[in-house]
């Protein structure tokens, strides 16, 4: 039955799925991600395992559409999947944890760049007689 299963993402206009109560042992096929049209789905009470596939679709599922799968596990549902034994834990919480380094480094350099060019322009302003009162002058034109 998994093979079959797994071509379910070839009918992509399909609406409903109701494969509850029907014994099925396997993998939730990733193709059931491509599914566009699917309003509704209830796989409950089967043998289901490993990881519901990452889609905004099945995801917006409600949880009870899944009950009764005990190896089951991602969202909607509580339970977490555990990573293989000797394989990393999550390679989207490592691309995450890149990203986030990435970004906090660059907001680093933007506070960074903002401190210097703004204590260069005061320091010029304070020990640059000439800029001071050329700065004082321009402000005051245009108070005026």
């Amino acid at each position: 039955m998994g093979n079959k299963l797994e071509n379910i993402g070839i009918m992509k206009e399909l609406e409903s799925i109701d494969l509850s109560q029907n014994h099925l042992s396997c993998e939730i096929p990733s193709s059931v991600s491509n599914l566009s049209f699917l309003n509704y789905l209830d796989l409950s009470h089967n043998d289901f395992s490993g990881r519901i596939p990452s889609s905004t679709r099945l995801h917006s599922f409600d949880a009870a559409r899944y009950i009764g799968n005990p190896q089951l596990c991602g969202a909607p549902l509580l339970k977490r999947c555990t990573p293989p034994i000797g394989e990393p834990h999550n390679r989207i919480l490592i691309s995450k944890t890149k990203e986030e380094s990435e970004s906090s480094s660059f907001y680093m350099g933007v506070g960074v760049g903002f401190a210097v060019g703004f204590w260069g322009v005061c320091e010029g302003l304070f020990f640059n007689r000439t800029w001071r009162h050329a700065y004082f002058k321009f402000v005051n034109d245009k108070k005026d």
